[in-house]
């Protein structure tokens, strides 16, 4: 499998998601998995018994919207000489745009992971889950934090930390009750904390034993001493999980907010993963951003500007920004407009308007992609381009409080 990019992870995902939000009138839009084994002359064949089998659709639109959308499909095979390595997949149909109209679209996608299945679906909506599963991560670590008076069992998969379990402990406290021997009280909480380790370890067993064994990296431990190390030497895991404990670690949470305490505290495991990189680049700008050194830049004109001058050592850019730069026109009174769009994954796009001049409705007449332009000029300037994910604290903030656009600066510019 080729190793995806950042930038060509982001455009993959943005392709998906606008691939989600079509819908045809009826069962109208094909999509065609294509394995690279797959012979195309045996695919011309089945489109063609298909196109056959739908003219016996009752309803003459739905009968000529999905066969015009087959003969898309022919005649773009007839192009294709060999299937990529990874495979090919086609959309096709017409989609529904609104007032009544419907509008013949296509996209082709070569995958980032090998396609395994070949398959025609034909429905209302598009076909996606095989390739929205190549976006997921895969690799999954468990997660445990514990004392003696509570534990929290969580996952962490890819770069989001998930809580799972919040247990909570009846050992009493280390002073006895009246008419109770010391000895006998100490029994009886040993006893006590032996329990609740158990109950920690089975719950445990449950959530990491779901995993994938493929997809499952490690288990970290963490809390307070002597508690965490009290709980390994044990042994109250499932024996299959102590193999794969990577270490213990200081904490001084043990709810839910322990979890992520725990991930930043076995930074060093987990120096591989991607999460990490991410995390690591994000710390870099809020520590010159509090240091005042002026060797940052955040929000678009500004980063825009210092990547102008080759100013940027590393742009950071929010997974979830979707920005485009829109020039509209009125072709009554000329009127021409320049703006910036922001929506959410999933949100449709907003209609152009009408002219604030003469009223006539305003036309599109250039969109650009304000990802893909920051990307470039940081590519021209040998910056490094880093995606950030949103489900972590750190890129969260990166989104929320600077707008998903920052950049670290090789000198202060002033810009």
């Amino acid at each position: 499998m080729t190793e995806q990019s950042a930038h060509e992870k982001y455009e993959f995902k943005k392709k998906l998601e606008n691939l989600r939000n079509k819908r045809g009138r009826g069962t109208e839009l094909i999509s065609l998995y294509i394995p690279h084994d797959k012979q195309i002359f045996d695919v011309t064949n089945q489109l063609k018994d298909e196109h056959g089998q739908a003219a016996n659709i009752k309803s003459k639109l739905t009968r000529t919207n999905v066969q015009g959308a087959i003969e898309s499909l022919l005649s773009r095979l007839r192009y294709l000489d060999k299937v990529p390595e990874n495979g090919i997949v086609y959309f096709t149909g017409a989609v529904d745009i609104g007032a009544n109209k419907t509008s013949m679209e296509s996209e082709v996608i070569v995958p980032p992971e090998p396609i395994t299945v070949y398959k025609y679906h034909c429905d209302s909506a598009f076909y996606l889950e095989p390739l929205e599963d190549m976006l997921k991560d895969k690799g999954t670590f468990g997660l445990l934090v514990l004392d003696r008076r509570e534990a929290t069992v969580g996952l962490l998969v890819g770069k989001r930390t998930e809580a799972f379990r919040h247990l909570t402990s009846t050992v009493p406290g280390k002073q006895r009750k009246g008419g109770q021997s010391s000895h006998r009280f100490q029994q009886l909480r040993l006893i006590a904390i032996h329990e609740f380790y158990k109950r920690i370890g089975d719950a445990a067993d449950d959530i990491f034993l779901a995993v994938e064994p493929k997809d499952f990296k490690g288990i970290l431990i963490g809390g307070p001493s002597p508690t965490k190390e009290e709980f390994y030497a044990g042994e109250f895991l499932h024996h299959e999980l102590l193999k794969k404990i990577l270490g213990l670690f200081d904490t001084a949470y043990t709810d839910e907010s322990g979890l992520s305490e725990l991930v930043n505290a076995a930074e060093d495991k987990l120096q591989d993963l991607e999460l990490m990189g991410e995390k690591n680049a994000v710390r870099a700008f809020f520590k010159e951003l509090i240091s005042d050194s002026g060797k940052v830049a955040y929000g678009e004109t500004q980063v825009r500007a210092n990547l102008e001058i080759n100013a940027v050592d590393m742009l950071l850019l929010s997974e979830d920004l979707r920005a485009e730069r829109v020039t509209t026109k009125c072709s009554v009174c000329g009127y021409e407009n320049k703006w910036t769009r922001r929506w959410k994954p999933g949100e449709s796009a907003p209609t152009a308007g009408n002219c604030p001049n003469c009223g006539a409705s305003l036309e599109v007449t250039d969109v650009t992609d304000i990802v893909d332009e920051l990307s470039a000029l940081a590519d021209k300037s040998n910056a490094k381009v880093v995606f950030v994910s949103t489900d972590f604290d750190e890129g969260s903030q990166l989104m929320n409080a600077f707008g998903g656009i920052a950049a670290i600066l090789r000198y202060s510019t002033g810009v």
